[in-house]
């Protein structure tokens, strides 16, 4: 792999830009068990989403294809904090790539005491979740409020060195005051976006299809959404070069490399993998042959590249 992919990132360096993300790649073995893929063709791989005590998740349907896209609603299925600790981490191979811990509660302090577990371990990053509701105010999710995502950051900084990522929610009113909320208390990049609530309808039983009522929406339907919110979170996130892992339906090189154009340091593939396996590779195949075309002397180069004198003003022209 070409050295003009390679990255530094939250204070890690990255041999690619692309990022494997929570949810799709289990605990980071599944697809190797696949011929042709390898974890060194990414920079990191992001482990399934961890809770404090094991969960069993949702009732079924858990899955449900929509154009474009699929609904997921999992529910946290994971064997618990201690059991990827002392049972997961020791089987990766941590020469591969980066390994980000994907840190789950339903209250600030179980946020926390996953992330102090976590802390003492090889792992080198974390990502925090903070879509996942809150069970002492009701069932809201923490990162629908900006002082209630900052509050879980807060705790997770007290007991971590290690770089945190912290996942932003479309789901929202204001992304822009979410992640400068976040980066006030100390988190070193941000995840932009998590997935958009939706749900399926059975019409013959006219019952909801997915056993949890709503699941995330994720796939090539959500990129646009995805792309002018990386946008709208660089506005700020650049000012205090905090770095930015963006996703949300890339399935391209050009879908990636639109994303790092409008600010992202990094790129996150997801549901693609479900259907092409080998686009990490064709993807920095295809960020590489970008950069010589179009004389970027590496993928740093390239983000937040965006030329802002093509932006229009609707209300003048309207």
């Amino acid at each position: 792999m070409t050295h003009r992919l390679s990255l530094d990132f939250c204070g890690l360096r990255l041999s690619s830009p692309i990022v494997l993300l929570s949810g799709c790649v289990g605990f980071g073995e599944e697809y190797t068990r696949i011929e042709g893929f390898s974890n060194r063709d990414v920079g990191a791989v992001v482990l399934k989403g961890t809770t404090l005590a094991p969960r069993l998740g949702n009732p079924p349907h858990r899955i449900w294809e929509t154009p474009a896209g699929m609904l997921n609603a999992i529910g946290l299925q994971n064997p618990g904090v201690d059991y990827v600790v002392k049972r997961i981490l020791p089987n990766l191979d941590f020469s591969e790539t980066r390994f980000i811990a994907n840190v789950c509660g339903s209250t600030i302090e179980e946020y926390a005491e996953v992330a102090r577990r976590f802390d003492d371990s090889p792992i080198d990053a974390m990502e925090i979740n903070i879509s996942c509701p809150n069970v002492k105010e009701g069932g809201v999710a923490f990162g629908n409020y900006p002082d209630m995502s900052a509050r879980v950051v807060a705790a997770c900084r007290k007991v971590t060195r290690k770089p945190l990522i912290t996942k932003l929610s479309p789901n929202q009113t204001d992304i822009v005051a979410n992640a400068r909320a976040c980066i006030e208390e100390g988190t070193d990049g941000l995840s932009v976006i998590n997935t958009l609530a939706g749900m399926a309808v059975d019409t013959r039983r006219r019952e909801p299809i997915i056993g949890n009522v709503q699941g995330g929406l994720s796939g090539p339907a959500i990129r646009p959404i995805a792309l002018l919110k990386v946008h709208q979170v660089y506005s700020q996130a650049a000012a205090q070069r905090v770095p930015i892992l963006g996703q949300g339906g890339i399935e391209s090189t050009n879908d990636a490399l639109e994303f790092l154009i409008a600010g992202a340091s990094t790129v996150g593939l997801g549901t693609a993998l479900f259907y092409d396996p080998m686009a990490p590779k064709r993807i920095n195949d295809g960020i590489a042959h970008y950069l010589d075309e179009h004389g970027f002397a590496s993928v740093t180069a390239v983000t937040g590249s965006l030329n802002a004198h093509r932006r229009i003003d609707v209300a003048a022209s309207g």
